[in-house]
């Protein structure tokens, strides 16, 4: 029996310690995935909480198969598109994005690289942009991705492999155009 697996069970009879010890195991990954999705942090945190409140309120609806990751995923997504549908915000540049972390938390070292992945990203249509993020930006597994998109593994890859190819494509050609450009100014 796995850590979670304990936490989870304690959870279901009450224990308010282990309630406590499960969100702060995965508090920091549904953040970070809730950071892709909203258009600031304080949204991002607001869509966080919202998705454990919603995880531990119906918690006696859950029934434990060993994909507690993927169910969390599962509502932040529903919670993020809930969140963007009532908020109807624009998408932020990486410039206005950045804010000032005055402590040090492992999920927002890298921010600045995966607010520059989310530009990248955005060239994709919506369902490929989604398992990229979640396969790069929250390092979730195929298998995990086609649980959290409740689709088959096969498409997952599919979709991927798409999404890639044309980011591939999406690289190069701006990798090109400085030189071009160089080319113009001589």
């Amino acid at each position: 029996m796995t850590r979670e697996d304990e936490l989870i069970q304690k959870t279901a009879q009450g224990d308010l310690d282990a309630t406590d010890e499960l969100i702060a195991m995965y508090y920091p990954e549904i953040l970070r995935y809730c950071l892709w999705h909203a258009p600031n942090r304080s949204l991002a945190e607001d869509a966080a909480q919202e998705t454990f409140l919603k995880v531990i309120r119906y918690f006696d609806r859950y029934t434990h198969k060993g994909r507690f990751k993927s169910f969390l995923y599962q509502v932040a997504a529903n919670t993020c598109v809930d969140m963007r549908r009532r908020a109807r915000y624009t998408d932020i540049s990486l410039e206005e994005s950045a804010f000032d972390i005055s402590y040090a938390e492992p999920a927002f070292e890298d921010i600045h690289s995966d607010m520059a992945i989310r530009q990248m990203v955005r060239c994709l249509p919506e369902d490929l942009q989604e398992i990229v993020l979640l396969r790069f930006g929250q390092e979730l597994t195929l298998r995990e991705i086609a649980q959290v998109l409740q689709m088959p593994l096969r498409t997952v890859q599919t979709r991927l492999r798409r999404a890639l190819k044309v980011l591939k494509t999406e690289i190069a050609s701006s990798e090109e155009i400085p030189a071009d450009r160089k080319t113009q100014d001589l």
